[in-house]
């Protein structure tokens, strides 16, 4: 059956109570790991691809899994260019389900999110608007570190600008990403549920149809 995505099962029933110390850390103890190669290719090729396009304002979907929801970001931003990004060769390869011609104005690249980040960063690339939309929610207690705001890069993203959105099935997991967020001096988080009219991503649209509820953290990094 196509409706039937199970709910987030964890034991947590709130944030998880060492997660502001962590995030403190990770905010005085610089990320360094050396950024690979393959990343800096892709990262490459993603800002040709964004300069020959004339540097419109620029979106990121960050984790775009098999690319649909970069491809719905840039028919609803038609005057945005939008790129995609995913670790995953086999995800990227996946039949997206898109009907007609994609739009023109987007890329889909592989690479690793936490070096993607730092490069913008690096390049001082400055964002329109960055969705994180459905990341793997690692629901485990001791899995932690593996949520995004709970990586040592995540201190990062503010100072990639423009407008963030994090969308998820689990509660708990907007409600994390909304205390780092504050943990990192960030103001006017806000956390609320939505109800997708036109989901982006076949994740959201399954969660959506297996009754789950959605939610999203959204803010304005200036």
């Amino acid at each position: 059956m196509y409706a039937n995505s199970r709910t987030v099962d964890s034991a947590q029933a709130a944030p998880h109570d060492k997660l502001e110390a962590l995030v403190d850390k990770h905010m005085r103890t610089p990320f360094r790991k050396p950024v690979m190669p393959y990343n800096e290719l892709a990262f490459g090729e993603a800002m040709q691809a964004w300069r020959k396009a004339g540097q419109p304002p620029l979106i990121l979907d960050s984790g775009c899994g098999v690319g649909l929801s970069t491809m719905n970001l840039a028919a609803r931003y038609p005057d945005h260019f939008v790129i995609g990004v995913d670790q995953s060769a086999h995800r990227l390869a996946r039949n997206t389900a898109w009907q007609g011609e994609p739009p023109p104005n987007h890329l889909c690249v592989r690479a690793e999110l936490a070096d993607f980040w730092r490069l913008l960063h690096r390049e001082r690339v400055v964002l329109a608007q960055h969705f994180l939309l459905y990341p793997n929610p690692w629901p485990k207690v001791g899995q932690l570190q593996r949520r995004w705001h709970g990586h040592p890069v995540f201190p990062v993203l503010p100072a990639l600008g423009g407008a963030f959105e994090c969308r998820s099935n689990w509660r708990i997991y907007i409600e994390e990403c909304a205390l780092a967020l504050h943990c990192l001096g960030v103001a006017g988080v806000r956390v609320d549920r939505i109800h997708p009219d036109a989901p982006l991503t076949p994740f959201e649209r399954k969660y959506h149809d297996s009754g789950h509820e959605l939610w999203r953290c959204a803010t304005e990094f200036g």
